[in-house]
């Protein structure tokens, strides 16, 4: 996820933030000042989450929305949960996404943006760190991914450039390093010794191999694997490709069952508006309304759209979909006729309407999810069949 990836007032592009004012300004058709007056919100699923963080300008939103989603995984499992250092996850992914750059030749997208599944493969190989041990150097200040991105980009350009020296890679590593803080061999929590790799085991204590991926495309054969392809999937890894309706089917599912999922969506939407915290997809397109229609988008719930498979395969076609962010679903909620909503919770701060979260209708995630993760037991039987999991 990257292409906007909004953070606590920044909106990111591939490798940079822009300042706050031009977040409002170019989301200025899709808030109301009147929307949390007009919305009344009932909760009827919340399954227990830690607190809200702050990705600030950096595009890690992948990392912490994954890790939150783990640390309310160790909430399930009857553990006391940690705040995990999402930093430490993001460091290890770019080391790890630089060497596929070169072995790449250089095809492959490079900057903070991750997936995921990253955060899995990276527990599995490098362990975890509680946030006391590892800070990231408050990576995610205004301008220093640009300047990390800028040195390492032109570290890995420089190695498949056809004078290639085998001393990149701990140049790379060393770059990253320094912009970013050195991994402790070890440390001590809690009044106990441990290496990333012991506290993961010990602490964190989740198996990597309990958690799967999912998405929906009809350009692939139902209930079989098939690779994520969207830019940011460095590590080419392979998604369940299901049907359309059994994303909501599967989400409903888990969060019955006490699960949380962690969800890559498109945000660049009309219908998305992160300062009100609610996402719908409107019945009629943003370009075919009046003014008073606009401004009144978020004023109360609204008529939206029945998703239908081909539209949202078109939409992430033609790039109106695309993979822009990751957050966190953490419950379900009606509005006032009846609707239902998954409680969303982000990493922008306590910024908006509702202290961190949003709204999403399940039309919006219908049509606007590139794919979700969660442990495989969240998974309805039926599909877990289907799937052979």
């Amino acid at each position: 996820m990257k292409s906007w990836c909004l953070a606590a007032g920044l909106l990111l592009g591939p490798f940079a933030g822009i300042a706050q004012d031009n977040l409002v300004n170019s989301l200025k058709n899709n808030q109301s000042d009147a929307s949390k007056e007009s919305f009344k919100f009932t909760p009827v699923i919340n399954v227990e989450v830690t607190s809200v963080k702050n990705q600030k300008s950096a595009g890690t939103c992948w990392s912490f929305s994954t890790n939150s989603f783990l640390e309310s995984e160790m909430i399930r499992m009857g553990k006391k949960p940690v705040d995990l250092a999402e930093l430490f996850t993001a460091r290890n992914a770019y080391v790890e996404k630089g060497i596929n750059y070169v072995r790449m030749h250089g095809a492959l997208t490079l900057g903070d943006g991750g997936a995921c599944h990253d955060v899995i493969n990276m527990l599995a190989k490098y362990g975890a760190l509680p946030q006391e041990a590892y800070s990231g150097n408050d990576y995610g200040s205004p301008g220093s991914s640009d300047r990390m991105n800028k040195l390492t980009e032109a570290i890995l350009k420089k190695a498949v450039s056809g004078d290639f020296d085998p001393s990149w890679k701990e140049r790379y590593i060393r770059t990253i390093d320094s912009c970013m803080g050195a991994v402790p061999e070890k440390f001590t929590y809690e009044g106990k010794e441990y290496t990333p790799k012991t506290f993961a085991k010990e602490v964190v204590g989740i198996n990597p191999e309990d958690y799967v991926e999912l998405s929906s495309f009809n350009t692939s054969p139902y209930y079989k694997k098939a690779v994520l392809m969207v830019p940011d999937n460095w590590s080419y890894d392979q998604v369940y490709n299901v049907q359309m309706d059994d994303i909501t089917k599967t989400i409903d599912y888990a969060l019955k069952n006490g699960f949380t999922v962690a969800w890559a969506s498109d945000v660049s939407e009309k219908g998305f508006s992160w300062k009100n915290g609610v996402a719908y997809v409107p019945e009629k397109d943003f370009s075919s309304m009046s003014a008073a229609e606009k401004a009144a988008m978020f004023n109360g719930p609204k008529p939206e759209k029945e998703i239908t498979v081909e539209m949202r395969q078109a939409a992430f076609d033609d790039y109106e979909t695309t993979d822009d962010h990751g957050m966190q679903i953490t419950g379900l909620a009606k509005d006032q006729n009846g609707r239902e909503y998954y409680i969303v919770k982000n990493s922008w701060g306590a910024s908006n309407d509702y202290q961190g979260y949003l709204y999403v209708t399940k039309n919006f995630v219908k049509y606007k999810t590139t794919a979700f993760l969660l442990h495989k037991k969240g998974i309805p039987s039926d599909i877990r069949k289907k799937l052979a999991i």
